[in-house]
């Protein structure tokens, strides 16, 4: 008989061990985790550094960064912010940095660092990891939990779940009453299959996204006045760097777009149309307007050559290419429907997305047990007592930048001081 079992060795899991043993040493805790190796998705975030939070320090703000979770966070954070996670894991010998855009590393750039402090805690405090324990049924008993392995049975009086997007988990807690909201992929980029950016891939530039509707009504053409254009309000909006990869466009502002759209663009089946804005500063009206001043002032330049924004060259020279523009034309040369292409192509770029992939190692859902069915004081479930649930178990994702992890260390905290009262 365990005190405690933690399933799931991963962030959340070592976490909540390390925390819970520090306060209560006398406790039994053991980790099962189904693979070989533990803290498997600590090892690739971040590009292998470990992006291990990041640097916002005020709750209301920080909870902006979750589609979903924003308001039942909003307490834990008062409770456990990413400041307190710097401070444990530089206690610790893990210094770490603040990088220009808030996201927060090991000094040492390597999420090995993250991994060898975790594991050393969790060896050095007597906690059992049980590797290659992959759990096949949870039953309450009398005396509190019962988990099924492969070929054994372990009891335990309180029962910490930390096991992220697993389907097989989320069975069991439906089997025990919980309802799971359908997960669906977040954090992913837009795959485009588009000339204009194709064989330019690494160019990144600051830029506005709209995600447009993709069914249109049809309306009563008697009341409709034909010379007007119907304008397409986007359902989604976005801006931020937006770099161009070999399979279309990824970079902050398309990641955003991705995980507050998660739902909305499942439902469109990862086909749909983008609108950018890759000079955010202009309207297509004010850039058509600038235009026609450089038409005037610089009549005998070469358009591909001169250009007068602060786009990268070569995007810029697809972009006139696209407004049907010769690569020899001169500003004074191009007529009126050119020079309007031009500013719409700058300003309001059209776009075709077939599809998505996964952003870099990593991969987020939205989806996993329903918030309100979750004590956030305790992270505990408010249809068993002690049963609790830490990390992308729960219906909590976030924007890219350290925030998921931030999540999982929150949840991981509450949930260990609860269990060790």
């Amino acid at each position: 008989m365990y005190d405690v079992i933690i399933v799931g060795g991963g962030a959340a899991g070592f976490y909540a061990a390390i925390q819970m043993a520090e306060r209560s040493p006398q406790l039994n805790i053991a980790i099962f985790e189904r693979g070989k190796t533990v803290l498997s998705k600590v090892k690739v975030s971040g590009g292998g550094r470990c992006n291990v939070t990041h640097g916002e320090f005020l709750p209301k703000e920080l909870t902006t960064n979750y589609p979903r979770g924003e308001k039942e966070l909003l307490g834990p954070f008062h409770t456990y912010a990413p400041m307190d996670v710097m401070a444990f894991f530089q206690e610790r010998g893990v210094p770490l940095k603040i990088e220009d855009d808030g996201r927060v590393f090991p000094k040492s750039d390597s999420s090995q660092s993250i991994i060898d402090c975790l594991v050393g805690e969790v060896e050095r405090l007597g906690v059992k990891v049980l590797k290659n324990s992959s759990v096949r049924t949870i039953n309450k008993t009398d005396e509190g939990w019962q988990i099924t392995t492969m070929n054994k049975h372990y009891l335990a009086k309180k029962l910490l779940l930390t096991t992220g997007s697993n389907p097989k988990i989320w069975k069991q807690l439906e089997n025990l009453g919980h309802q799971i909201v359908a997960p669906v992929p977040s954090l992913f980029t837009f795959n485009i299959n588009d000339k204009r950016i194709q064989g330019i891939q690494g160019i990144s530039t600051y830029a506005t996204v709209e995600v447009l509707p993709r069914k249109t009504f049809h309306i009563d053409k008697k009341s409709l006045n034909l010379k007007s254009k119907i304008k397409e309000e986007p359902i989604l909006f976005s801006d931020g760097p937006l770099l161009i990869t070999h399979w279309g466009l990824s970079g902050p502002a398309i990641l955003k777009l991705s995980a507050w759209g998660a739902n909305i663009l499942h439902d469109y089946n990862y086909s749909f149309r983008i609108k950018v804005n890759w000079l955010p500063d202009y309207t297509t009206e004010s850039m058509e307007a600038y235009l026609k001043e450089l038409k005037e002032v610089e009549a005998r330049k070469t358009i591909a050559r001169t250009n007068l924004t602060e786009l990268p060259k070569r995007l810029w020279k697809r972009l006139v290419e696209a407004a049907n523009i010769a690569p020899d034309e001169r500003w004074g040369d191009i007529n009126k429907e050119q020079l309007m292409a031009l500013a719409e192509q700058l300003t309001a770029s059209s776009f075709k997305v077939e599809g998505k992939s996964t952003f870099k190692e990593e991969f987020v859902t939205a989806g996993g047990v329903d918030l309100k069915e979750i004590n956030f004081k305790t992270f505990e479930s408010k249809l068993h007592p002690n049963l609790y649930l830490a990390g992308e178990i729960i219906n909590v994702d976030a924007i890219t930048g350290g925030f998921n992890f931030q999540n999982a260390w929150t949840g991981a905290y509450i949930a260990a001081k609860a269990i060790a009262s």
